[in-house]
């Protein structure tokens, strides 16, 4: 009976432990994807114990292709000392990585953020060294700066399909690293600096425009199993060699003999050469063939994106097309011409859904540019270098053609210079299809958060830019200061207000965010989405938009995702009195008087997220509010 007893006991104390195994990592990891669509915790802490403790604490955080998107709250994870692995590969995920997380966990080994939206610059806080051995950050949206000086323990990086623009800086530390890749990532530079990379063993540079001697301005090629240097620039040490031709080499030896290695190249070149040779021939040929059959092309240009190139599209329908989240949406159609293009401020163009097909690559993964929630949305040149967006609305697939024809109709009437006003739609079967026009700037969200300035810690801003899919914004002080802040607050007050107050009943919008507000090339902004809810009165009418209006407004002030935790915390500090904490640490260097400015503007977004609707002003006051608070002559940026 005793030996049952100590066993219970024993039972009771392993129960307690397991219980309490991870709460204190949990917590963290679930307040850091707060605001991430589609995380789901008990995914994650259902994971066999074993594999995810270690002292309590979690050692790993795998979610890859688990449909995430949105923005992660990477501080919460700052005290998770025993992270090993993050894996959080094939999601959608974006925003700006900080400068603290690469070096803060003594433990941290592998990372891996691959195929999602993540930008901005790759550096490590200094005097910090990290301890990771395997990074893989492909195809993202990384650009500028990438200092490695700091990974000094790495053995396998990866960087491919991102916009670097110049190659990472530090390469001389890195003298354990065995795999590098950086294909398609727009470099320019000399190779030179690689050099020092002797414990080499894969080695892509390939889709650049590199320059330099091969093969005495790289590593030590007997090293290598594989090398690509194709499609750059290189000059050959042999002469009558093509500096953009083919370089391949894949051995399964580790150390051949030099003569066969050199032995293995020249023939490979020689293979190429009479490869090239031939194209060479083919292409020619084609070319004659294409100017003979020119008259019998389609009378409607081809828009001139380049991902457009080849599109076929089938003779007979339905037509499915898969989105990057691995969802399809489907258009029931026979024929892709039976569905026409309403272009409301160009009603001579004739358009159908098969010029659409055809303008975004088949509705292609290359051409999606963000999957909200109405449904995917995609860029588009259409005839006439007309640059536009098309969002596929998934929510009204089943109201009805008429009604959906009155909606657009109604929608396109309702034009205001911070309202992205409906361009055109196209109902193929039960899908419908709205067009708007397109802003390069992309939307606010991406602007506050996804910037290399996004990050808090004030760094040097001298050539931070980022590039949209589409479209270059420049990033600097003034930009992200508070004039310029203002002026988008600004403007979407006025939006709102006017949604709100100049018709005969008002428009609600339903789901603002900074998400949906675009910016034009004069950071004016744009607000979309309006008017596509369906039922009358969602998330609370005219006072739920105020509420969203006040969490945009903390956003613009904090450059923090507006969450409920936010506004607790913004609430809190103000009432002890701690008003300029709350705000942005990129805003603190501006004068005292924009500095009250702010405060003021922190005040009317306290008003705007009263949690009593009837407490909260109308968008009218708040638009009055807003402009009393800044009375200088509004920031104009070119």
């Amino acid at each position: 009976m005793k030996l049952f007893f100590r066993f219970l006991i024993l039972l009771a104390l392993f129960s307690l432990a397991e219980s309490s195994c991870n709460s204190e990592d949990q917590t963290s990891i679930s307040k850091a994807f707060k605001s991430v669509s589609g995380f789901n915790s008990s995914t994650l802490f259902q994971t066999r114990r074993s594999s995810i403790c270690s002292n309590f604490r979690i050692t790993k955080i795998i979610l890859p292709s688990k449909n995430l998107s949105g923005t992660i709250s990477w501080a919460y994870l700052k005290n998770m000392s025993k992270l090993q692995i993050v894996d959080l590969s094939g999601n959608s995920l974006q925003g700006h990585i900080p400068s603290w997380f690469w070096s803060s966990f003594s433990s941290l080994v592998e990372i891996n953020l691959s195929r999602n939206r993540f930008g901005g610059s790759i550096t490590v806080e200094m005097n910090n060294t990290s301890t990771m051995e395997n990074l893989n950050l492909s195809h993202n949206r990384f650009s500028n700066l990438v200092q490695l000086s700091n990974f000094q323990n790495l053995k396998i990086l990866d960087l491919s399909h991102n916009n670097l623009g110049t190659l990472p800086f530090g390469f001389q530390n890195l003298t354990k690293l065995q795999h590098l890749d950086l294909s398609s990532c727009n470099l320019k530079d000399n190779i030179k600096s690689i050099s020092s990379l002797n414990s080499l063993r894969y080695l892509d540079l390939s889709n650049n425009n590199l320059t330099g001697n091969f093969p005495s301005d790289f590593p030590v090629i007997n090293n290598l199993k594989f090398l690509s240097i194709s499609n750059n620039n290189f000059t050959f040490n042999k002469p009558n060699q093509n500096p953009k031709q083919l370089i391949i080499i894949h051995r399964k030896q580790t150390k051949p003999k030099t003569k066969r290695l050199i032995l293995a190249v020249y023939s490979t070149l020689s293979t190429l050469a009479i490869a090239l040779l031939f194209i060479w021939v083919i292409r020619i040929i084609h070319k004659k063939r294409k100017q003979r059959s020119k008259k019998k092309k389609w009378t409607i240009s081809i828009p001139t994106m380049r991902n457009t190139m080849n599109t076929k599209v089938d003779k007979t329908g339905p037509f499915e097309f898969e989105t990057e989240s691995g969802s399809t949406w489907v258009a029931d159609l026979k024929e892709p011409t039976s569905a026409p293009v309403v272009m409301f401020e160009k009603p001579l163009m004739n358009l159908t859904f098969k010029d659409l097909i055809v303008a975004t690559s088949h509705f292609g993964k290359e051409s999606q540019l963000a999957e909200g929630r109405c449904g995917p949305v995609y860029w588009a040149v259409l005839p006439g270098e007309i640059h536009v967006a098309i969002k596929v609305l998934e929510h009204v697939r089943d109201v009805d053609y008429d009604e959906s024809v009155a909606m657009f109709v109604g929608l396109s009437k309702v034009k205001h210079p911070n309202l992205l006003t409906l361009s055109g739609y196209c109902i193929a079967g039960k899908e419908k299809l709205v067009i708007y026009e397109f802003m390069a700037n992309g939307n606010l969200g991406r602007w506050l958060h996804e910037l290399p300035t996004g990050d808090t810690n004030i760094e040097d801003w001298t050539d931070d830019t980022w590039e949209f899919q589409n479209g270059i914004v420049e990033a600097s002080p003034e930009k992200m200061g508070w004039q310029t802040r203002h002026l988008i607050a600004v403007g979407i007050a006025r939006g709102l207000a006017f949604l709100h107050h100049a018709g005969s009943k008002p428009i609600v919008h339903g789901h603002l965010g900074t998400s949906n507000i675009l910016l034009t090339d004069n950071f004016e902004p744009r607000i979309s989405d309006f008017g596509l809810q369906i039922d009358s009165s969602p998330n609370g009418g005219t006072k739920g938009d105020v509420y969203c209006f006040g969490v945009v407004l903390m956003e613009l002030l904090t450059g923090k995702i507006g969450t409920t935790e936010i506004i607790v915390a913004a609430r809190k500090a103000a009432k002890e009195g701690q008003h300029v904490k709350v705000l942005d640490e990129r805003l603190r260097h501006e004068d005292d008087s924009m500095v009250s400015e702010m405060v003021e503007s922190l005040m009317i977004a306290f008003l705007c997220t009263a949690d009593l609707p009837s407490k909260r002003p109308t968008m009218q006051q708040v638009l009055g509010l807003l402009k009393d608070v800044h009375p200088h002559e509004p920031l104009v940026l070119n």
